[in-house]
C-alpha cells in the first residue's frame, strides 16, 4: 500500500470537507493546508496553517506529499495561489485540480466580465499553470455545486427584489458526487484533462431562485436583467453547460428538500 501523504488545499471548504472521507477510506495519510485549523479537526488528518496567496508555509505543507489535490479557489487570484502551490510541490508526482465547466469557453477580458464572471477566468489561468508546471497532472471541470448555488440564491433572496441575469442557465451538480470522482482521480494515475462532471439538468437562474423561494416559503419579485460583456454572451449561449456530461444523479429539487 502506498503510504505517501496526499496534500489537500481547501480541505476545510465545501468540496474539501466532502473529499477527505474518501481519501481516509483509502488508507492514505492526509495533510490539509488551511488558513486556519478547523474548530473540529478530522481524526487522522494533519493540518498545516498557511496561506496560498502569500506562500506562507506552503512549502512546509507540500513537503513529502506525493499527490496534491488543489481545491482552494476564489473569484480572483487563483493564478497566484496555483503558482505558489506548484512551486512548493515541484517534487510531487501528481497534481489534481478542480476547475469549472466552461473555463476555456467563457472569455473574461473586460472589467464587466471580471465583475460578474471572473471566476471562470481565474480557473482558466490556474488550469494553464497546472498543465505547464512540469508535474504530471489531472484536471476535472465540474459545473456549479448545489451547495454554492444554494448559498448564492439564498443571499439574493435577502433582497426586496431579486435581480437575476436574463437568459443565464446553470447545471448544478451535487458536491458529494464531485468529491467522489475527485478522490478516484487523486488515487489514480495522472490523466490530463478528464471528461466534465455536470448535474442532471440545466435550469434558468430565475428558476433556481424561484424554486428556492417556494421551498423556503418566501415571496420576492424576481426580475430578469440583461447584462453586457463577452462572458455574459458566452454563458447565455450555454458555454458553462455540459449537456453531454449530465452524469450527476442528485437533482436540485432533491438537494433543496434535504437542506431546507
Amino acid at each position: 500500500m502506498d503510504t505517501t501523504p496526499i496534500l489537500v488545499t481547501g480541505g476545510t471548504g465545501t468540496l474539501g470537507r466532502l473529499l477527505l472521507p474518501h481519501l481516509r477510506a483509502a488508507g492514505r495519510p492526509i495533510r490539509v493546508l488551511a488558513r486556519r485549523r478547523p474548530d473540529r479537526p478530522l481524526d487522522g488528518v494533519e493540518y498545516v496553517e498557511g496561506d496560498l496567496t502569500t506562500g506562507e508555509h506552503v512549502e512546509r505543507a507540500a513537503g513529502d506529499a506525493a499527490v496534491v489535490v488543489h481545491c482552494a479557489g476564489s473569484a480572483k487570484g487563483d493564478d497566484v495561489k496555483a503558482a505558489n502551490l506548484l512551486r512548493a510541490a515541484a517534487r510531487a508526482r501528481h497534481v489534481v485540480y478542480i476547475s469549472v465547466v466552461g473555463a476555456d469557453r467563457v472569455p473574461v477580458t473586460s472589467a464587466v466580465d471580471r465583475m460578474a464572471f471572473g471566476y471562470f477566468g481565474a480557473k482558466r489561468a490556474a488550469e494553464v499553470l497546472v498543465a505547464g508546471s512540469g508535474i504530471p497532472w489531472t484536471t476535472l471541470r465540474a459545473s456549479q455545486f448545489h451547495e454554492l448555488t444554494l448559498a448564492t440564491v439564498r443571499q439574493l433572496a435577502g433582497l426586496p427584489v431579486v435581480p437575476v441575469p436574463a437568459g443565464v442557465r446553470f447545471q448544478p451538480v451535487d458536491g458529494a458526487e464531485v468529491a467522489a470522482r475527485l478522490a478516484e482521480l487523486a488515487l489514480g494515475e495522472p490523466a490530463g484533462l478528464v471528461p466534465d462532471v455536470a448535474g442532471p439538468r440545466a435550469y434558468g437562474f430565475d428558476e433556481l431562485v424561484r424554486s428556492y423561494l417556494r421551498a423556503a416559503g418566501r415571496r420576492r419579485p424576481v426580475v430578469r436583467m440583461p447584462m453586457g460583456g463577452g462572458a455574459y454572451r458566452a454563458i447565455r449561449a450555454g458555454a458553462n453547460l455540459a449537456p453531454d456530461r449530465a452524469v450527476g444523479r442528485r437533482t436540485w429539487e432533491e438537494f433543496l428538500a434535504a437542506n431546507l
